[in-house]
């Protein structure tokens, strides 16, 4: 399905997604220093190998919704009388926003089973490689949700934030049960367990502002890793892709 407006208010699922895997941000799961540390011809090997096989394996599916913003203060963003986001120093880095989108990305079981698997006959190398690639597709995921979204909202004459995500800077994890009450995780596979942990694990949530005066500013990184071309609010050249070229 396509996303016709970033203020959609029925979730949408988007799936057939062309990802492109960072190899930098793969081994820095590894823990691997960019610039610093220098992967051996073997370690360049197993990661070739885990991505060939983790790419077969991905499913990734994004869920998304808007819901409109009736007030905000330094903290808090309310969505109706009942319900409230709370998230410190959320005004000053977003400005004044008219609707929050919520978004669920998950790339499916498949790997993280078959890395579980790996870990059972012992195959450590493997295994924790092909997680750090799960790991670094699901944050290329979420990135290209995060990107589509401004692309989309360009046209509807609105701006939209950075993402950010329960249990980040300060913002409760426990409200992680209130995006998925905003827009229901199930229609992409997700589920929320009892300590607020997403089901399959692989899978990130996430918030954005949405508005007009919508504050995009140098305290995001989102423009260095954006794919889109012709964005009227680019602040900084693009560094990378999170998008696949198309096949030939």
């Amino acid at each position: 399905m396509i996303l016709e407006s970033v203020l959609s208010r029925h979730p949408v699922v988007l799936s057939e997604i062309p990802l492109q895997i960072d190899r930098d941000e793969v081994l820095r799961f590894q823990g691997y220093k960019k610039g610093i540390d220098l992967p051996s011809g073997d370690v360049l090997a197993l990661y070739d190998a885990a991505l060939a096989e983790g790419e077969s394996l991905m499913r990734p599916r994004v869920v998304y919704g808007a819901v409109r913003v009736t007030a905000q203060t330094d903290h808090l963003i309310h969505l109706s009388k009942d319900t409230e986001l709370r998230i410190p120093e959320i005004r000053r880095f977003w400005g004044r926003i008219e609707a929050v989108g919520v978004g669920i990305c998950t790339i499916g079981d498949a790997l993280e089973e078959r890395s579980r698997r790996l870990f059972e006959s012992r195959d450590f190398p493997l295994a924790v490689m092909l997680d750090s690639v799960g790991s670094a597709a699901v944050e290329c995921l979420a990135e290209w949700a995060n990107d589509s979204l401004c692309q989309v909202a360009i046209p509807e004459r609105l701006k939209v934030t950075n993402r950010i995500s329960p249990g980040y800077a300060g913002w409760p994890v426990e409200e992680q049960r209130l995006l998925f009450q905003l827009c229901p995780g199930a229609l992409a596979g997700v589920s929320l367990n009892d300590s607020c942990l997403m089901i399959p694990l692989k899978s990130i949530s996430f918030l954005v502002g949405i508005g007009a005066e919508a504050r995009v500013d140098h305290y995001f990184a989102q423009c260095r890793r954006c794919w889109m071309a012709d964005c009227a609010y680019r602040r900084a050249p693009a560094a990378r892709t999170v998008q696949r070229a198309p096949s030939r």
